[in-house]
């Protein structure tokens, strides 16, 4: 066991390992209900959407996270003004948005010393340097996270499956989107550190996919969606210890490779399964 002990010994990586699994455990609760309404364009486009807030914090020396936000808001905005005022279907909005912002995000970049890294910091993370105070923004992001979906538990529900029957029932659907899209933002502008924008979408799509592979209730959706996404981070901070590869990036690579691993089993299984019925 001393492969897993060793670099878990060190305390730069039980705090790497601490944040991650706080901010995976955000961005799959809230990315079960992503994945389950067809969101996924929505959470890609948040996640590079955010750039430029970025950018210009760090320009101007605010603070990162509200520099995240007010860019998160300005983008939901856009999208909403698109959809009404040109008469375009949504994703429209959020093609021009997801490429507009990010490349505003690189041009204030630009005009920056040290680009490269500066650019790298915030499109990839810096999961190595992760902080005690960055730990505890996730952990209350998390917190918050849970206990605002046991709150909207119902209005998400109906709404994943039928807009109109959440109309019907009082569910007031519109408010139920808006905090969902609340939600999603927090998990992007808290997570960001640990994976960089580019990297964080990862994370909120492919653990509740590869959950809704073998599970099929909601909340053991999510929370199978934890379990994947901490075994990604666990897997990806070892193989880049031992490989020395990025620790974000490698995170986010192997939550991929784990939906594709499970896809094929579930396959093999479902043929198996097939061919013993058939003899």
């Amino acid at each position: 066991m001393d492969w897993l002990i060793t670099p878990l010994s060190e305390p730069f990586m039980q705090r790497v390992l601490v944040g991650s699994a706080l901010a995976v455990m955000t961005a799959s609760l809230i990315g079960t209900w992503i994945v389950l309404r067809g969101l996924s364009f929505m959470g890609d486009a948040l996640a590079h959407g955010v750039t430029p807030g970025i950018a210009l914090a760090f320009a101007l020396g605010f603070n990162l996270t509200l520099g995240a936000i007010g860019a998160a808001v300005a983008m939901t905005l856009g999208i909403n003004l698109v959809h009404r005022k040109a008469q375009l279907r949504e994703d429209t909005g959020i093609g021009l948005l997801f490429v507009g912002m990010l490349a505003l995000g690189v041009i204030i970049m630009s005009r920056l010393p040290s680009f490269s890294g500066n650019l790298a910091t915030i499109l990839f993370g810096d999961t190595l340097g992760i902080r005690r105070e960055d730990i505890v923004v996730q952990a209350l992001a998390a917190a918050v996270t849970l206990a605002v979906i046991l709150f909207f538990y119902r209005a998400f529900l109906v709404l994943s499956f039928n807009e109109e029957k959440a109309e019907m029932l009082g569910l007031r659907p519109g408010v139920a989107h808006l905090v969902m899209l609340s939600l999603l933002t927090l998990a992007i502008v808290t997570s960001f550190r640990t994976v960089g924008t580019l990297l964080v979408f990862a994370l909120i799509v492919a653990p509740p996919a590869t959950a809704s592979l073998v599970v099929r209730r909601v909340p053991t959706m999510m929370v199978t969606a934890v379990a994947f996404g901490f075994l990604a981070v666990l897997s990806g901070l070892l193989i880049s210890w031992y490989a020395d590869t990025a620790a974000g990036a490698t995170m986010a690579f192997i939550s991929v490779v784990i939906f594709f691993a499970v896809l094929a089993l579930r396959e093999i299984w479902t043929r198996s399964r097939v061919a013993r019925v058939e003899h």
